[in-house]
């Protein structure tokens, strides 16, 4: 048995017309903040990427729309940009949140605890993968790799750190966002938007008080191998196993200078859950 095109999902039908203008105002707007993004590149095709976010910042995804003021504003065609927009994970293409939810599943955060926190988002928000909760707050979406693997598990929002995640301290951080509630990411600058990160990214200042001055330095456990390069030396420390502690040794209060890890020494959890001790979901060989 046969079935016809339609059902099979695919459209004969004619081919979809141009993209609408921007509004009169929003495209001064934004054919000013344009220009002035494509001044710093000596060609300027280059500023594709950071002209995506500046459009991305005015609708909160990219939109058939935004391509097309970014093909004209660079003399390129719908499809390069198309090309472009649909490659990085960082531009949505559909609306989504003010806040993107994101937790790393890859390997280190996996085995940390970072399934178990996907799991716990994605039945207590009522969304899959990629979707938005109804009051248009949260986006949630698993990510590979937040490249913060000496605090696993990791969950990014808006691209923040939120390190040494559980799923409670996970699900009481979302619940804060959607409630409107002051959140404050482990480190790095002060949370904003997803429509104001994607200016930041865009090139423009971050102009809120202090956020320049909180922003977004390693840890002290992504450093050691820095200082270890430079040859400053380590402290020298003993770690027992989890559970194997020598009976009636005091515990150990690490220093500064020493490698604070998820993995050897649990820290406190984001400031949305600050009396939860970080640490794995489950006991080892559970």
């Amino acid at each position: 048995m046969t079935t016809s095109s339609s059902e099979r999902g695919v459209s004969l039908g004619m081919p979809e017309p141009p993209a609408p203008a921007y509004p009169d105002d929003v495209r001064a707007r934004l054919e000013a903040d344009a220009r002035e993004v494509i001044a710093r590149y000596p060609d300027s095709r280059s500023a594709l990427l950071p002209l995506l976010h500046l459009v991305q910042s005015e609708e909160g995804h990219v939109t058939r729309t935004g391509m097309r003021f970014c093909a004209e504003m660079l003399g390129l065609t719908t499809a390069e940009v198309t090309a472009v927009a649909t490659f990085y994970t960082m531009y949505r293409r559909r609306p989504s949140g003010d806040y993107q939810v994101g937790v790393c599943t890859n390997t280190l955060c996996a085995v940390m605890g970072g399934d178990a926190i996907f799991e716990e988002l994605q039945e207590h928000l009522g969304v899959g993968n990629g979707e938005t909760t109804d009051d248009g707050k949260v986006t949630l979406e698993h990510i590979e790799c937040n490249a913060a693997c000496d605090y696993a598990p990791v969950v990014m929002v808006n691209w923040e750190f939120f390190d040494n995640q559980t799923p409670d301290s996970a699900r009481r951080l979302v619940d804060d966002l959607r409630a409107g509630r002051p959140v404050t990411p482990t480190r790095g600058a002060p949370l904003c938007t997803f429509k104001e990160t994607a200016r930041i990214l865009a090139g423009f200042p971050d102009e809120r008080e202090g956020a320049v001055e909180a922003g977004g330095s390693a840890g002290p456990a992504s450093l050691v191998g820095l200082k270890l390069a430079k040859g400053e030396s380590a402290p020298a420390r003993v770690v027992h196993p989890r559970g194997a502690a020598s009976a009636g040794a005091p515990p150990h209060e690490p220093s500064p200078a020493e490698h604070l890890s998820s993995h050897d020494a649990p820290q406190d959890t984001s400031a949305s859950d600050p009396a939860h001790p970080a640490g794995p979901a489950a006991e080892e060989g559970e």
